[in-house]
């Protein structure tokens, strides 16, 4: 039997690197959690708690540590978030909160790049944020640090800076919806399968990036993950 053969090239297989490993992390689908600290609800001009918000990123979003990325294309005001990266290693639907974690494989700091221009004019409209959230080297990511190896991190500092100024500083436990809370709502809506990176939503601090600036994002016990804004896409 002849090999099976494509009328394009497939895609590569996008992973990250696992930590004290040799082996990789395949990314299968990226969903992110809007509005999940009280604090950057206020400073994005909100004050209710809400259920959570979810929306996706492409993954071949993927960004990999040290990388530059390209100052995005069709925005004025490009913006950092960073979050917690959560590496899913079981499948499951309508997970439990009690059960949630058990589906975690690892976890990772990650940035939600952001075209904050188009995500307030589409949601004036109502509007879907996809090219606000899902274009080109959107989601840069760090190594995936096994759960465990990692223990507890639920209260963990995670913080950013930018040419070594912090601009987001916050601890974990400040998160509206934990990571269980979040792991069980998402799998009422999809079934989550070994490869899902879930991004947990970012704390106040957010604001823009010009091209040479240096982004620092770490989270306590994960590392660190830097990239920088290269020249207009």
């Amino acid at each position: 039997m002849s090999a099976q053969e494509f009328v394009v090239a497939p895609p590569a297989t996008v992973s990250l690197p696992v930590a004290g490993s040799n082996a990789r992390f395949p990314v299968r689908r990226i969903y992110c959690v809007g509005r999940n600290y009280l604090d950057h609800i206020r400073e994005m001009g909100n004050d209710v708690k809400e259920p959570p918000i979810f929306f996706a990123k492409p993954t071949d979003a993927i960004v990999q540590d040290g990388a530059t990325i390209a100052y995005a294309a069709v925005t004025e005001n490009f913006h950092y978030e960073v979050e917690l990266a959560v590496a899913i290693g079981r499948s499951g639907h309508n997970i439990t909160e009690g059960e949630a974690l058990s589906h975690v494989f690892g976890y990772a700091v990650a940035l939600d790049m952001t075209r904050r221009d188009l995500q307030k004019a589409l949601s004036s409209k109502g509007s879907p944020w996809d090219v606000a959230k899902g274009f080109d080297q959107a989601c840069p990511c760090g190594t995936i640090h096994p759960a465990a190896s990692v223990g507890k991190i639920d209260d963990g500092a995670i913080k950013l800076s930018v040419n070594g100024e912090v601009k987001q500083q916050s601890t974990l436990d400040h998160m509206i919806w934990n990571v269980p809370q979040i792991i069980a709502e998402l799998s009422r809506l999809f079934v989550l399968q070994p490869g899902d990176l879930l991004l947990t939503g970012t704390p106040a601090g957010v604001g823009p990036v010009i091209p040479g600036d240096v982004m620092v994002g770490s989270i306590d016990k994960l590392g660190s993950l830097t990239i920088t804004v290269g020249a207009r896409g």
